[in-house]
């Protein structure tokens, strides 16, 4: 049978006053009158009042004890995560070129949010356009053309690359907002970046006559040399997922090396004469593994302004050929060109690119306090400081204590009871003589990051503060999941010179709010089952919810079943557990651009508590398009408007693949056979179930307002309308497209935009965009 809790008294108001009053009789036969007009009976009704107060007390105190145990246990709330991300700098400082350094924890915002940068940099006086060489495959008329043009190029090249091996390309600039993924191995002719370094346009300005832009390239090149070019990197997202095979490491296959390279320079900078020996010659000034998530790469630059420049005599039908850099349409950018920077993958294999830039800096969202001052010391064992601010993020706190105008600097532990005494005592286990084992980590705290509460020792475990120690306080704070912000949102920073101007190119990511009082109730009783161990699907379920850093939305487990095998089903695969997460706070869940450290985050959380046996694969949804098109009467008297809203609500709440936000997602429900098991609307569209048209009508049906459904057209991106969609493996569906209107439900193709397109009256001429042979 299941644990009750015990009721201590069950009496009420009108129960005891009922028996105070039986009892008159008994203990005062004098007492005769027990109307409500009696000062007597007011006393005994003020008496049951006050004890009706007293016993709902008293039966709280079951509970109370409960969780007081729970918390002895020492499982404290999970903390909010804080941001991160990426920004960029824009020297834009009038007057002579100068390059200012910024120093680690500079302050920028996006509004009211404040983030600070993780590591300084050199903010250089240059812009950057990025280009990529994009193969194409012309016409034979304009193959034939070029194949001509380059003939007497070619009659001297080795018998390597003969005249039928001409490759063409074309000069594509790459996304500066990260909305076009490049794939370096498969979207490029050379698997290369190509970064021009490019003078500003106020410095043209600037340039004396006499010197003109040669001579501010020289002058900026001067004061280039030997500062460091931080590059950020933000690889694409990919949604192969996470995979942890038996006693291995949580990262992504791949051991591909990014290499920034600059020009070798022959002497003077002039190419041979030899046409065979006329090709680009780089060196690598930095490498960097290709990485998992956003990171900032340090180029340093040569200590010489010669070798940042280019070649003196190329010709200009070898511009953009060989390894040289791609050839610029544009000649006022291309006079603007200082030096290239090559990005180039060291192995064939697939590195797909979603952001770079120059000057750019990791920053994570938080807050500096600093001198906060606390509660003096006691002197009391077992003393908590609660701060101002929290939640506290972890390995930001430094406590100083002052004694009598000392001041000395305590450091955080993890766990007080491995502290040592305030005296050292000998033990007296041993020979008499041996000297007193000391334990140098006495003047300690521990810190509680949700609760922003410091605790200390009691003496025997953790030195005490003094009374009347004077206690102060820096540390760091956040803001949760408000700190994930959008591209371009942190646009400014107190702290920053004159001239600097900051913004991120990127999203935000990371932020999560803190675990409830509830969630860690649960969370604390899940911890005595699987003790910080993945062996039941409730393990892995409690665990992947608690992953620090990202806000899960929702957890399928999946045991002995292999993402990669098919036909598979739950049960086929032994050894194997498949994990499918879905974030909760991604604006479109079908949407992972962006490097994938949600997947990454709860990889590398899962693989240290997993079994060495177990092989895990971490896997996001695999999301199927469906279109919807209902046609519905509505009740007389009631807004069209409104009810067609409110069915695709309805309809689009159906079909979501998370649950409500106020579900518990380790709350199970029982089903009719009395098997525990998720509803669509409590854990999101089940897996492996397929959808029905006949249920869209049965949702819609039952909004307020509607009178009858006339039909639902359900398909996919082509073809006509079917009855169900069959999902398998880990799909599940996304509305790409629904349309609800009064009468019969319309086509889908005109839905999907495929349908027939009504033409206007002929005219009797066509109209074409002339482009002009030059400028006027």
């Amino acid at each position: 049978m299941p644990l009750t809790l015990p009721t201590i008294d069950d009496r009420k108001y009108q129960q005891l006053l009922d028996e105070a009053l039986s009892r008159i009789p008994v203990h005062n036969p004098e007492w005769t009158n027990f109307n409500k007009a009696d000062p007597g009976v007011t006393l005994l009704e003020l008496f049951s009042f006050l004890t009706e107060s007293l016993l709902y007390r008293a039966n709280q105190i079951p509970e109370r004890n409960r969780l007081k145990f729970l918390q002895l246990l020492g499982v404290p709330l999970q903390p909010a995560s804080s941001a991160r991300g990426l920004v960029a700098f824009r020297n834009e400082r009038g007057g002579t070129p100068q390059a200012l350094t910024l120093t680690d924890g500079v302050e920028v915002s996006a509004g009211k949010v404040p983030f600070r940068t993780e590591r300084g940099l050199d903010v250089l006086p240059v812009e950057a356009a990025l280009f990529y060489k994009r193969s194409v495959a012309p016409e034979e008329r304009v193959k034939a053309y070029y194949e001509e043009l380059y003939a007497s190029f070619t009659a001297t090249t080795p018998p390597l690359a003969p005249l039928n091996a001409l490759q063409f390309y074309e000069t594509t600039p790459f996304s500066p907002r990260g909305t076009e993924p490049l794939d370096l191995n498969t979207q490029t002719l050379d698997r290369a970046l190509w970064v021009a370094l490019l003078l500003r346009p106020a410095d043209l300005k600037l340039a004396s006559s006499p010197l003109g832009p040669e001579g501010a390239k020289t002058q900026l090149c001067e004061l280039l040399k030997g500062k460091v070019l931080t590059v950020g990197i933000a690889p694409a997202g990919d949604t192969g997922g996470r995979d942890l095979v038996p006693n291995g490491q949580a990262r992504p296959e791949g051991s591909a090396v990014l290499q920034f390279q600059l020009p070798r320079l022959p002497p003077e900078g002039k190419l041979p004469e030899s046409a065979a020996d006329r090709n680009a010659s780089w060196r690598t000034l930095a490498t960097a593994e290709v990485p998992a998530e956003p990171v900032v790469v340090d180029v340093p630059l040569p200590s010489s302004e010669a070798e940042l420049a280019l070649w003196s005599n190329l010709d200009p039908l070898e511009a953009g050929t060989r390894d040289f850099p791609p050839a610029l349409d544009d000649e006022a950018l291309d006079a603007r060109v200082i030096t290239w920077l090559r990005i180039t993958s060291s192995a064939p294999v697939s590195v797909k690119l979603l952001w770079a830039g120059i000057n750019a800096a990791p920053v994570t969202q938080r807050e500096r306090v600093t001198s906060e001052l606390l509660p003096a010391g006691t002197g009391e064992p077992d003393q908590v400081a609660k701060l101002a601010r929290s939640p506290v993020l972890p390995g930001t706190v430094k406590l100083t204590v002052t004694v009598n105008g000392t001041s000395e600097t305590w450091e955080a532990i993890d766990d007080l009871m491995s502290a040592g005494p305030e005296v050292a005592v000998p033990d007296p286990r041993l020979p008499p003589g041996t000297p007193a084992y000391t334990n140098t980590r006495v003047k300690v705290f521990l810190l509680d990051a949700e609760a922003g509460e410091l605790r200390f020792g009691d003496g025997a475990h953790g030195a005490r503060p003094p009374p009347g120690a004077t206690l102060r306080v820096d540390y760091d704070h956040g803001v949760g999941r408000a700190g994930n912000v959008g591209a371009g949102t942190v646009t400014s920073g107190p702290a920053l010179p004159p001239g600097i101007k900051v913004e991120n190119p990127l999203p935000t990511w990371g932020g999560a709010d803190a675990e409830n009082v509830k969630q860690g109730e649960r969370s604390i009783s899940r911890f005595l089952q699987h003790r910080d161990r993945l062996v039941t699907v409730q393990d892995f379920e409690a665990l992947t919810l608690r992953t620090p850093g990202v806000a899960v939305g929702r957890v399928e487990v999946l045991p002995a079943f292999h993402p990669a095998l098919s036909p598979n089903e739950p049960g086929d695969a032994p050894g194997a557990v498949t994990v499918m997460a879905v974030p909760r706070f991604e604006p479109d869940p079908a949407e992972t651009q962006g490097a994938d450290a949600f997947l990454d985050a709860i990889a590398c959380w899962l693989a240290p508590r997993r079994l060495v046996t177990t092989e895990i694969f971490v896997r996001r949804a695999q999301y199927k398009p469906v279109w919807v098109t209902v046609g519905l009467e509505v009740v007389a008297g009631v807004s069209q408007a409104v009810v067609r809203e409110a069915v695709k609500a309805a309809l689009t709440a159906f079909l979501s693949p998370l649950p409500p936000e106020d579900v518990d997602l380790l709350e199970p429900t029982v089903s009719l056979a009395g098997a525990p098991q998720a509803t669509v609307l409590q854990r999101g569209w089940p897996l492996r179930k397929a959808v029905v048209s006949l249920e869209l009508a049965a949702v819609a049906s039952r909004v307020a307002g509607v009178a009858l459904v006339r039909g639902v057209s359900l398909g996919l991106a082509t073809g006509a309308a079917q009855g169900q969609v069959p999902l398998t493996g880990l799909q599940l569906p996304r509305l790409a497209g629904i349309s609800v209107a009064v009468g019969d439900p319309p086509s889908l193709d005109e839905l999907r935009g495929t349908g027939p397109v009504a033409t206007g009256a002929q005219r009797p001429f066509v109209s074409v965009p002339v482009v002009p042979e030059e400028c006027r």
